[in-house]
């Protein structure tokens, strides 16, 4: 009570202050910032609908230069743009790799010994040298038996000879098949088997893995791996297979006098596998020129200079990464690899009293998932709990000061040099654009990670089938919870879901199912004609994709994600409940670290399993339980039906506050201390989650709340 009382008063003292001071520096701010730019530049009118059609969006802004000028040259292929960029770009450095110095045991506070690297400095390769490997290790795989319209796997975590080894097969066409590194083995083998390739490319770390597949894996008959800065790779586990290095593949390429066969741009430069959400993966047949599609709708939403470094630790296979890096191959922004192990100063594998990759590389442009987002603002919210009550009080004021300014035109130095500084620095300090895509970015997190960070967080939508492109906000636009408005590449059509009670005429914002149509939609599955043909179709001269997200549009033509199909539960009174919402809005709280929200029509509420910050939960016990909390370890807290109770309450004081209805806020909660992961099946390798696996692990503790 007195710490409330005392937060009261500071933040009360220090809004008078302030307010003084806005009300004598307003004439200067307004000279010098001139806000009715960045106002009018953020209620500008993004896309219009298309006459005669409603429900049809399109963004009518003309092409650009740099559009007219890849249209110009004819840069309908990947293996062309990364030729132009070469000539634009030549000897700048373009790809950088941090040098791993040793791996060391560290002792923690606990007494446990973990290894850690010790890392040097980045070591940079030029555009023109990046394309001289990457034509030696294309010609590399001919030699070695992948015919020009062959397949390869790319079976690997981010890193630099990723990107050389697809750009490689580009110059032969060569379709390159992704698998990300976190696939399940059967997964694995399923996108080995059904495309029938001979060769893989992997790396150090993932050989084992790999090994592990092969025995079901008859047709291959090479693996090349990327060698480790440290250990040397064991292959002697691998028998039947030849085993060869990546550097002794760009040694073999140098030598050959094979010619290169570029491709067309209707040839499939990637069989992308989805991370499969609704059960087994399924590969995504991109063409070149629908990647490059992609890029040419992208580029033009963020205004990139020659000073920008952009940061690569996401996954190559994810769709959102591979073309964020394609990107910046294009406008000869230099690309730092890093991993999530190494990101930051406190990251995992970071040995104490060593920078991490961001304070080293210090990037100005990086790309996220809202689950790293959400991670980042926990952090920071938990960093300002353990301050005090008036520290949290004054925090809180000061990311409302921040955002309500933003919105009227103006940007606070001042109050970004005394406060935020610090946590902008966390990466790097100099970020000033981020993207974020592959789920709903919460309001909450949109606008702390904002305000923390001093820079443009800009969500964007899309989906493996449609190159990850569909709307992308720009960086004038200061909405939050808004996915951004459909670029040049593609136009998008919302259509009736009678079942959801969304209709295209709906007032006061036309609301249905998002159809894609561009030249971004994909081919379609490999080998799934069935599925394709549900999903892709024609018309109007244009490739469509059914998305199965619901959405609603603004008048200034800004998309909004305000549901998904597959996640709607019909309750026992007939409400609909979008269990995607729910767990978006409750995952904010600090005491989740993830949550699956589960409804039976049978019945008139939702229940929630909920995976607790392990941190946050030791510290509600010790106040709901006191003395009997001591000693306890996390499984124990997670079996215990009165933190279960307390959990549920705070959740839905934290659902009020995101304003969700009586019927949406869990009713029951359980606690589980099984962490998922793509691992055991309960996530993609996305991260998202399959819900009917989770069903199925926790259906008796579902039987068990709905008692």
């Amino acid at each position: 009570m007195i710490g409330d009382v005392l937060a009261t008063i500071g933040v009360g003292a220090v809004a008078s202050v302030v307010f003084v001071y806005d009300v004598v520096t307003f004439p200067i701010y307004c000279l010098v910032q001139q806000p009715w730019t960045q106002i009018r530049k953020a209620k500008k009118i993004r896309a219009r609908q298309v006459p005669s059609e409603p429900g049809r969006y399109r963004n009518y802004d003309p092409p650009t230069d740099f559009q007219l000028t890849m249209k110009r040259l004819g840069l309908d292929t990947v293996e062309k743009v990364v030729r132009y960029a070469v000539k634009q770009h030549g000897d700048k450095p373009g790809f950088g790799t941090r040098q791993v110095l040793s791996e060391e045991n560290e002792q923690q506070p606990s007494g446990k010994v973990f290894k850690k690297f010790l890392l040097g400095d980045y070591k940079w390769t030029s555009y023109v040298e990046f394309v001289q490997l990457a034509e030696c290790f294309g010609r590399a795989l001919c030699e070695r038996g992948v015919p020009s319209g062959g397949r390869v796997v790319v079976f690997a975590e981010t890193r630099s000879e990723w990107l050389v080894a697809a750009v490689g097969a580009f110059t032969q066409n060569i379709t390159v098949v992704t698998l990300y590194a976190t696939l399940s083995e059967d997964a694995v083998a399923h996108g080995i088997n059904e495309t029938k390739v001979t060769h893989v490319i992997t790396s150090h770390v993932l050989c084992k893995k790999l090994q592990s597949v092969l025995a079901g894996c008859d047709k291959v008959t090479h693996v090349i791996y990327m060698e480790d800065q440290l250990e040397k790779t064991d292959t002697s586990a691998t028998k039947g297979v030849e085993m060869i290095p990546f550097s002794r593949m760009l040694k073999e390429g140098e030598q050959s006098t094979l010619e290169s066969h570029p491709p067309t741009s209707e040839d499939i430069a990637i069989i992308m596998y989805t991370s499969g959400s609704t059960g087994t993966p399924k590969g995504v047949m991109v063409s070149h020129y629908n990647m490059v599609s992609t890029m040419t709708g992208f580029a033009v939403a963020i205004d990139i200079t020659p000073e920008d470094v952009y940061i690569g630790y996401l996954p190559l296979a994810h769709v959102l990464e591979l073309m964020a890096e394609m990107c910046a191959v294009m406008f000869g922004v230099p690309i730092g690899y890093s991993s999530p192990l190494t990101l930051m100063d406190k990251s995992s594998k970071v040995k104490r009293g060593c920078r991490g990759d961001c304070s080293v590389l210090r990037p100005t442009l990086i790309a996220a998932v809202p689950m790293i987002l959400d991670r980042v603002a926990q952090g920071i919210k938990e960093q300002m709990h353990a301050s005090g009550r008036v520290v949290q009080a004054l925090f809180h004021w000061a990311v409302q000061y921040r955002s309500r300014w933003r919105r009227r035109g103006f940007s606070t130095p001042i109050l970004h040099r005394l406060l935020f500084s610090r946590i902008a620095a966390l990466l790097g300090g100099r970020v000033r654009a981020m993207v974020s895509g592959g789920a709903p970015l919460s309001e909450v997190t949109h606008d702390l990670i904002r305000s923390c960070m001093g820079a443009s967080v800009m969500q964007g939508y899309g989906l493996t089938e449609t190159t990850s492109c569909a709307t992308l906000m720009d960086e004038f636009d200061v909405a939050v919870g808004r996915v951004g408005h459909p670029v040049s590449c593609c136009d998008i059509r919302l259509i009736d879901w009678e079942e959801g009670g969304y209709r295209v005429r709906d007032e006061p914002h036309p609301r249905g199912e998002i159809v894609i149509g561009g030249d971004n939609v994909t081919m379609g599955y490999f080998e799934q004609p069935e599925k394709t043909a549900e999903e892709f179709s024609e018309a109007d001269g244009r490739r469509w994709f059914r998305t199965g997200d619901i959405g609603m549009f603004y008048p200034n033509g800004t998309l909004k994600i305000i549901d998904r199909k597959k996640d709607l539960v019909k309750l026992q009174a007939g409400e609909y409940v979008s269990l995607g919402r729910v767990e978006s809005i409750l995952s904010t709280s600090p005491l989740v670290d993830n949550m699956f929200v589960y409804g039976e029509s049978s019945k008139n509420f939702v229940i929630a399993i909920v995976l607790a910050n392990a941190k946050q939960l030791s510290m509600l016990a010790k106040e709901v339980l006191g003395g009997n909390a001591v000693g306890r370890s996390y499984e124990e807290l997670c079996e215990m039906e009165q933190l279960e109770e307390e959990v549920q309450k705070r959740l839905a004081k934290h659902a009020r506050h995101g304003r969700l209805e009586k019927t949406e806020i869990p009713a029951r909660v359980g606690l589980t201390s099984v962490a998922w992961t793509p691992d055991n099946h309960l996530v993609t390798a996305a991260y998202k989650l399959k819900r009917k696996e989770l069903s199925n692990y926790y259906k008796d503790a579902i039987q068990r709340l709905y008692k």
